[in-house]
């Protein structure tokens, strides 16, 4: 089974790859992680050049039904965040 790549994984890579302690390395990718998130918020897009972009929209209430009961209901409205690879990316993941 693949192993997914968590915050912590990033965290030691990058330690292991500079000078940087890694309390500062935690830090740095935190940062990061709350600029991603309030650009999302904020601007509901965020690019990335040569890796994807990021793009967070409105989904309206629709019909749904309960798989349990069979009973109709209805979704409430909700925001998703979608991420589009970009173009070069998706050649290299395709070579």
């Amino acid at each position: 089974m693949k192993k997914t790549l968590t915050k912590a994984d990033i965290i030691e890579r990058i330690y292991e790859g500079t000078d940087k302690n890694r309390v500062d390395v935690k830090n740095v990718v935190e940062k990061l992680l709350h600029i991603m998130k309030d650009a999302i918020k904020k601007d509901r897009a965020m690019l990335i050049s040569g890796f994807g972009k990021f793009e967070s929209y409105d989904k309206a209430s629709r019909r749904g039904r309960n798989p349990q009961t069979d009973e109709a209901i209805t979704l409430p409205p909700r925001r998703v965040v979608v991420f589009r690879l970009s173009r070069k990316f998706r050649a290299e993941i395709n070579s």
